[in-house]
């Protein structure tokens, strides 16, 4: 606070120095040299021999931006070893061939930036970023980590901690814990692969089964370079340079199958969480946008802070059905072969039964055409909001242009995205809903599940 203080004791006559040179005329009339405008830019995308796609938005950013977005999610693990994706996203500050985890630490904050690894049931995604100036600097870390993996096996034992703690929070998550419940329970392989490493596996993960994980997926076929505030050019050279060694289609993959199922999670909690889907469409299919309407004229969250979204069919519907509290709102969840679409209640134990199926029946008045233009407008619109406001930030927009970049080695623009919403008609929600009443259903209940159904009750 001294520090602070003293800036208010610096004498008045310090502001009041005289500049160099003479004022010849007013300062009104002084015009600023205005610095050249910078062009716009649109999301450049290219594909290398090697089958790696690239993609950049130059945007004028002082921060970079660099993702590679790899297909290796849980879903590509195999039987044999289950959890290596849980542990590989914990692995990315590990030892590699060019560095060790001190220097790699060090010399990212060093350069003020970041490095970090999400990963989904399909991709793994590793994220860089610092000052524009910094960028060459840190793609040095950045290409050991993604290329030079080393999983020597007393970091990995060293691990074993932090899988322990990630499989702790998902169990006190109850929403957590339905989800991966739900996957498991609706599908036969591939996607009923959960996010986090099983009991069983905990600390047994070999460095030869992480190595044998890499190189099936870690394949340029199956990878995307994305890059904001990055000269295209200079992606274009890591790709060639730096991933050279990971030319390659990958080992192939295995579609999901759909099943539908049950289970059911008992406790002593009194809030029952109960998740009833069914499959609906897969990413970027034209049926899946009639799902993301649906969602929205069902309710998906409140939109107001504190809010009850009371708007909402479920809402409206379920509050007629009983006077207890409760919550509901409609999910969907898209993958590149399949997709699921539901409804989420969240209720005392007494009235779990009355709640989830007054829901199921607000699907069915829709699934009957009972449905007004209006409703079907203003969740078009939200829809359209929602996807507009996930690219405000450069995180939101990295990932669209990497989803989209791996997916279909293109990038469609906001704009097609936006007209593919509004072309959604009414018959086509109609149909969306009636997917899920005649389609196979699957359901995941949490909770004291005294008064709650089984899927084949309701």
């Amino acid at each position: 606070m001294r520090g602070i203080r003293s800036f208010n004791s610096i004498s008045k006559r310090c502001y009041a120095a005289r500049r160099s040179g003479s004022l010849t005329e007013p300062l009104a009339l002084r015009i600023k040299s205005a610095a050249a405008p910078l062009t716009p830019q649109n999301v450049q995308v290219s594909k290398l021999p090697n089958g790696l796609v690239i993609a950049s938005l130059e945007n004028y950013s002082p921060m970079s931006s660099v993702g590679l977005f790899v297909k290796a999610g849980s879903r590509h693990e195999t039987v044999e070893s289950p959890g290596v994706a849980h542990v590989l996203r914990l692995a990315a500050n590990l030892s590699t061939k060019g560095s060790s985890a001190f220097k790699i630490c060090r010399g990212v904050e060093a350069l003020g930036g970041s490095l970090s690894v999400t990963s989904t049931r399909e991709t793994t995604v590793y994220t860089a970023q610092c000052l524009r100036d910094d960028i060459p600097s840190l793609l040095e870390y950045f290409s050991h980590v993604t290329t030079a993996q080393e999983f020597r096996p007393w970091e990995l034992d060293d691990l074993t901690a932090r899988v322990k703690i990630d499989k702790a929070l998902c169990n006190v998550d109850p929403h957590v814990g339905v989800m991966e419940k739900l996957h498991e329970a609706a599908y036969k392989n591939a996607l009923s692969h959960s996010l986090y490493c099983p009991d069983f596996m905990v600390g047994r993960v070999s460095s030869k089964e992480m190595h044998a994980f890499v190189q099936a997926n870690f394949t340029t076929g199956r990878m995307a370079l994305v890059g904001l505030g990055v000269n295209h050019s200079v992606l274009r050279q890591l790709g060639e340079g730096l991933l050279s060694s990971r030319s390659g289609p990958g080992a192939p993959v295995a579609r999901a199958v759909y099943r539908g199922g049950e289970a059911r999670i008992h406790s002593r909690d009194d809030l029952v969480h109960v998740l009833v889907a069914s499959e609906s469409a897969a990413l970027g299919a034209a049926q899946a946008n009639a799902f993301s309407v649906l969602q929205h004229v069902l309710g998906a969250g409140p939109h107001v802070k504190r809010g009850s979204n009371i708007t909402s069919k479920l809402t409206q519907g379920i509050a007629k059905a009983t006077s207890q509290p409760f919550d509901a709102s409609a999910m969907t969840a898209s993958y590149s072969d399949s997709g699921l679409f539901g409804v989420y209640t969240i209720s005392q134990a007494a009235a779990a039964g009355e709640v989830i199926r007054a829901a199921i029946s607000q699907v069915r008045d829709v699934a009957e055409g009972n449905v007004a233009d209006a409703d079907i407008s203003r969740a078009k619109n939200q829809v359209k909001v929602e996807y507009l406001m996930s690219l405000e930030d450069c995180e939101g927009l990295l990932q669209e242009i990497g989803a989209q970049a791996l997916m279909t080695g293109t990038y469609q623009a906001p704009d097609a995205v936006l007209k593919a919403v509004e072309a959604v008609t009414p018959e086509d929600v109609i149909k969306a809903a009636k997917s899920f009443v005649d389609g196979k259903k699957t359901m995941v209940a949490s909770g004291l599940l005294v008064n709650t159904p089984f899927v084949d009750e309701l």
